[in-house]
């Protein structure tokens, strides 16, 4: 059994890493999570010891998962650490016992990221072994699939597929999380998962037994942030874009084909009010904005 751990500690879409002080024996001035010595089946005991080292209260902490033990290279000595995850309510951190600084970072750059120090020289801040690895025991990163324009669902439906079943692919279905297909974003869809290389095993990149997936060219490379890619995955009302005063094509409907003036916009009901063109007499029609295609904007 284990007898230490690495907790990582989410606030909303971070996760809080702690810098060891220069004194520490091991990995002096790394950074790494909450680490701590003792069972990690004690939850109580491991919330102590967050609250030691970072001064987040007991009750503004709450146990998500552990996953399994990872051996760790502690110099000479090779050491079972157990990673779990918490999340809490309160970003108010002060790093005492062995940690010096702390910061929050998205989870992209958890195991890349630049400490304040090195930021524009190049240099990544020095962390402890497997410290994305472990994270991705407990939470997941979000990573981005290409795929050929208008078939994005259709991958997706492929991808779902493929972990329903029974075969080759059964030993990652705990690995992959989520499957997201906004349907704003065209030749792209995102997939939730706990490793890069279970993503490559799903689809059958080069290398990989699996057989090829269809319409899907690649994933890319790299971790894609939360902060840049949240805003992608929220949906967006259908009135998003329109003004009061742009010109429009009706693109559904008896009057399919036919362009307009938006006279208003409601974006409670998700419709436009509309002047044709071409009407003999200007009569308002409203539609649904889902059924119009703006193409010239308010200057």
């Amino acid at each position: 059994m284990s007898d230490t751990f690495v907790v990582y500690v989410r606030h909303g879409e971070k996760v809080l890493i702690m810098q060891r002080a220069d004194e520490v024996a091991d990995f002096p001035g790394a950074w790494d999570g909450v680490y701590g010595i003792g069972d990690p089946e004690d939850i109580d005991a491991v919330t102590t010891r967050i609250t030691e080292c970072t001064g987040i209260p007991a009750d503004a902490l709450q146990h998500v998962r552990s996953g399994l033990a990872r051996g760790l290279a502690f110099g000479n000595r090779l050491n079972d650490v157990t990673p779990l995850l918490f999340i809490s309510e309160t970003d108010e951190v002060t790093p005492r016992t062995i940690y010096k600084n702390h910061s929050w970072v998205d989870p992209a750059y958890i195991g890349h990221y630049e400490s304040e120090s090195s930021e524009g020289t190049g240099a990544e801040r020095f962390s402890i072994p497997q410290i994305d690895a472990m994270y991705g025991d407990v939470a997941t990163f979000l990573y981005i699939l290409k795929t050929s324009i208008g078939q994005e669902e259709n991958v997706a439906n492929e991808i779902r597929a493929r972990l329903s079943g029974t075969g080759s692919l059964k030993d990652i279905q705990d690995e992959i999380f989520g499957v997201l297909v906004p349907g704003h974003v065209r030749g792209y869809i995102f997939v939730e998962a706990s490793a890069l290389h279970h993503v490559e095993k799903l689809i059958g990149m080069s290398g990989m037994t699996t057989t090829r997936l269809k319409n899907c060219r690649k994933v890319l490379p790299g971790v894609s942030p939360l902060e840049n890619t949240l805003s992608y995955l929220e949906p967006k009302a259908a009135t998003a874009g329109i003004e009061e005063g742009c010109i429009i094509e009706i693109s559904g409907g008896a009057f399919k084909g036919q362009a307009a003036r938006v006279i208003r916009v409601t974006e409670s009901k998700e419709e436009v009010t509309v002047e044709l063109f071409e009407a003999a007499v200007p009569v308002a029609l409203t539609v649904r904005a889902d059924q119009v295609r703006v193409t010239q904007r308010v200057e």
